[in-house]
């Protein structure tokens, strides 16, 4: 299965369904299809995805595409994308993938989490 690292700090977006798409640069590339999510704090933590699609866009088009440019003004797309990737440029061609929300038995949580919730079996 297809995998990629989520920041911590959205792990609680992804799970609550707020997070729906990820913009990647000079990444593996994703294709539609299930997906695995991977929190990069906490590996144990999992969530497996739906991708719905995938499209190729320069990172200056993309919060128009994703109806967030109220949002995302061009400096705060820029600021957010070059935490990640330092040297990308809004004329760079990016990843968009978006996906359906988490559904709660897609979801692994670590050992130091409450065991009432489900837990998926690795494989």
């Amino acid at each position: 299965m297809q995998q990629l690292e989520v920041a911590g700090r959205l792990w609680d977006d992804l799970l609550s369904g707020r997070k729906t798409n990820t913009i990647r640069w000079r990444e593996p590339r994703v294709a539609p299809g299930p997906l695995n999510f991977v929190r990069s704090d906490d590996p144990a933590q999992q969530a497996v995805v739906v991708v719905e699609r995938c499209s190729d866009l320069p990172l200056g088009e993309v919060a128009v595409f994703l109806g967030k440019d109220d949002v995302w003004p061009a400096d705060v797309m820029l600021s957010g994308m070059r935490s990640h990737y330092p040297d990308i440029t809004m004329d760079d061609t990016v990843q968009v993938i978006e996906f359906a929300p988490v559904k709660d038995a897609q979801v692994q949580r670590s050992p130091a989490t409450t065991s009432s919730e489900p837990v998926i079996p690795n494989s």
